[in-house]
């Protein structure tokens, strides 16, 4: 059961769901176009199936006033299971360790928050085995969580250091159309896939964007 200020982080994070289900629904058509490019033109119908599970699942973990850990863990089980594939479940692990990072009994500290940034990173790669040069997300979540980190600890305000990470992932999204797929679905079409660039880095940094927006907005922290 979340305490204190975790009460409102939980709900920040339901909020962020919002804005990841609003952006993701109207993207899905061109996502989809991306990934027709090499691949079998799913990732914004998957991506919309997960977000929308995501979402109800936090909304009712959060009315429960579970910590944030549970939210997300509950975000991330119901992520990957309605998403299914690769896609789904580096989502799913994602959001279960962004939650992992967060105390339960108040809100996150930058140390903190660097820390959920290079876990969520951390387990996106061990699940998946992909690196930097391979184009997929880790392409846009590793400049992020990098720079985000490194932010943090040169003391930035979180705001300001979350929309300059955005802005560093929304650039290596768009530089993944110069990359070739070195594992996964895309690669036996790697040479088709040049110029275009990839649907799961792409979808990331537009939830990361629009999570960066709805925060500033509110004018409240991102989670």
């Amino acid at each position: 059961t979340a305490s204190g200020a975790a009460v409102e982080v939980a709900e920040l994070a339901v909020h962020a769901l919002r804005a990841a289900r609003d952006v993701l629904h109207r993207d899905a058509e061109a996502l989809g176009r991306l990934d027709a490019v090499a691949g079998d033109g799913d990732h914004g119908r998957g991506m919309c199936k997960g977000v929308d599970a995501a979402l109800v699942a936090a909304e009712k973990a959060h009315t429960e006033r579970l910590a944030p850990a549970a939210v997300l863990a509950a975000a991330g089980d119901a992520w990957a299971a309605e998403a299914g594939g690769t896609s789904g479940a580096l989502w799913g692990v994602a959001l279960r360790a962004i939650g992992a990072a967060l105390p339960a009994d108040r809100a996150p500290g930058g140390e903190e928050l660097a820390s959920a940034a290079t876990a969520a990173l951390t387990a996106v790669t061990s699940l998946g085995g992909a690196e930097v040069g391979d184009k997929t997300l880790v392409d846009a979540l590793a400049p992020f969580a990098t720079a985000f980190t490194a932010r943090l600890r040169t003391g930035v305000p979180v705001a300001e250091a979350y929309a300059s990470a955005v802005a560093e992932a929304r650039t290596a999204a768009e530089d993944t159309a110069a990359l070739r797929p070195r594992l996964g679905r895309a690669r036996p079409l790697a040479e088709r896939s040049v110029g275009t660039p990839d649907p799961g880095a792409t979808s990331l940094a537009a939830v990361l964007t629009a999570v960066a927006t709805l925060h500033t907005t509110a004018g409240s922290d991102p989670v």
